[in-house]
């Protein structure tokens, strides 16, 4: 292959339904949430990917737009980048 990195898989498709498999806490770099650590997603949101791409820094690591439901009409929020280890489409129950 003389020298070519081959890059992984897309694990989600555009459409695809997803739900959140952690929650998922802002890293310092969400515009719009006031807590550097704030909660973005709970842990079983569902959500649709509108798209994917790679890390600039590291170009083996996919990285997935998601919108997920908010509040209790459902609407989608914002897209918000997400690494595939969050991500599962398998709905999951959470204790509370």
């Amino acid at each position: 292959m003389s020298g070519l990195k081959i890059m992984n898989t897309v694990q989600y498709d555009i459409g695809d339904l997803v739900f959140a498999a952690e929650a998922i806490f802002n890293d310092g770099g969400m515009p719009g949430i006031d807590d550097a650590d704030g909660l973005i997603v709970p842990a079983g949101a569902r959500g649709v990917v509108v798209h994917f791409g790679h890390s600039e820094l590291n170009p083996d690591q996919e990285i997935y737009l998601v919108r997920f439901e908010e509040g209790p009409d459902g609407i989608l929020g914002h897209p918000i980048g997400i690494l595939p280890e969050e991500l599962t489409q398998e709905p999951i129950t959470v204790d509370g």
